[in-house]
Protein backbone atom coordinates (compact mmCIF):
# COMPACT_ATOMS: atom_id res chain seq x y z
CA UNK A 1 0.00 0.00 0.00
CA UNK A 2 3.02 2.94 0.56
CA UNK A 3 4.48 1.51 -2.47
CA UNK A 4 1.37 2.24 -4.67
CA UNK A 5 1.20 5.99 -2.49
CA UNK A 6 4.89 6.39 -2.89
CA UNK A 7 4.27 5.45 -6.75
CA UNK A 8 1.25 7.86 -6.95
CA UNK A 9 2.81 10.69 -5.61
CA UNK A 10 5.57 10.73 -8.27
CA UNK A 11 3.48 9.91 -10.95
CA UNK A 12 1.57 13.03 -10.09
CA UNK A 13 5.10 14.45 -9.93
CA UNK A 14 6.29 13.70 -13.12
CA UNK A 15 2.86 14.88 -15.09
CA UNK A 16 2.06 18.10 -13.16
CA UNK A 17 5.52 19.98 -12.67
CA UNK A 18 6.98 21.62 -15.39
CA UNK A 19 10.37 22.03 -13.61
CA UNK A 20 12.74 19.28 -14.96
CA UNK A 21 14.32 19.02 -11.33
CA UNK A 22 11.05 18.48 -9.76
CA UNK A 23 11.08 15.66 -12.64
CA UNK A 24 13.78 14.17 -11.73
CA UNK A 25 12.94 13.65 -8.00
CA UNK A 26 9.18 12.22 -8.38
CA UNK A 27 10.84 9.74 -10.82
CA UNK A 28 13.46 8.92 -8.28
CA UNK A 29 10.08 8.79 -5.68
CA UNK A 30 8.50 6.26 -8.22
CA UNK A 31 11.67 4.09 -8.44
CA UNK A 32 11.93 4.11 -4.98
CA UNK A 33 8.80 2.75 -4.37
CA UNK A 34 9.05 0.45 -6.77
CA UNK A 35 12.06 -1.12 -5.18
CA UNK A 36 10.28 -0.79 -2.18
CA UNK A 37 7.76 -3.25 -3.57
CA UNK A 38 10.04 -5.43 -5.01
CA UNK A 39 11.95 -6.01 -1.49
CA UNK A 40 8.27 -6.11 0.15
CA UNK A 41 7.63 -9.17 -2.48
CA UNK A 42 10.30 -10.67 -1.86
CA UNK A 43 10.25 -10.84 1.44
CA UNK A 44 6.63 -12.00 1.57
CA UNK A 45 7.35 -14.89 -0.64
CA UNK A 46 10.70 -15.60 1.12
CA UNK A 47 12.96 -15.62 -1.54
CA UNK A 48 16.06 -13.39 -2.71
CA UNK A 49 15.23 -12.03 -5.38
CA UNK A 50 13.13 -8.59 -4.40
CA UNK A 51 16.74 -7.75 -3.14
CA UNK A 52 18.70 -8.72 -6.18
CA UNK A 53 16.38 -6.59 -7.93
CA UNK A 54 16.57 -3.60 -5.77
CA UNK A 55 20.33 -3.45 -6.16
CA UNK A 56 19.39 -3.71 -9.76
CA UNK A 57 16.94 -0.35 -9.23
CA UNK A 58 19.73 1.11 -7.21
CA UNK A 59 21.80 0.68 -9.82
CA UNK A 60 19.36 2.03 -12.27
CA UNK A 61 18.48 5.38 -10.56
CA UNK A 62 22.23 6.11 -9.57
CA UNK A 63 22.63 6.05 -13.41
CA UNK A 64 19.27 7.92 -13.96
CA UNK A 65 20.18 10.17 -11.62
CA UNK A 66 24.37 10.91 -12.97
CA UNK A 67 22.33 11.90 -17.01
CA UNK A 68 19.37 13.51 -15.65
CA UNK A 69 21.65 16.01 -14.07
CA UNK A 70 24.08 16.01 -16.77
CA UNK A 71 21.05 17.08 -18.86
CA UNK A 72 19.67 19.32 -16.24
CA UNK A 73 23.03 20.97 -15.89
CA UNK A 74 22.93 21.80 -19.60
CA UNK A 75 19.46 22.45 -20.27
CA UNK A 76 19.67 25.82 -17.44
CA UNK A 77 22.94 26.52 -19.01
CA UNK A 78 21.18 27.04 -22.34
CA UNK A 79 18.28 28.65 -21.19
CA UNK A 80 18.42 29.93 -17.44
CA UNK A 81 15.71 28.16 -16.14
CA UNK A 82 14.23 24.59 -15.94
CA UNK A 83 10.89 24.87 -17.65
CA UNK A 84 10.28 21.65 -19.54
CA UNK A 85 8.20 23.37 -22.15
CA UNK A 86 11.28 25.14 -23.27
CA UNK A 87 13.33 21.55 -24.28
CA UNK A 88 11.16 21.51 -27.41
CA UNK A 89 13.25 24.29 -28.59
CA UNK A 90 16.52 21.78 -28.15
CA UNK A 91 17.38 20.57 -31.68
CA UNK A 92 20.43 18.00 -32.11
Amino acid sequence: MLCAILFAIGLVGVMARRNVLFMLMSLEIMMNSTALAFVIGGNIWGSPDGQVMFIFVLTLAAAEAAIGLAILLQFYHRFRNLDVNQASRLKG
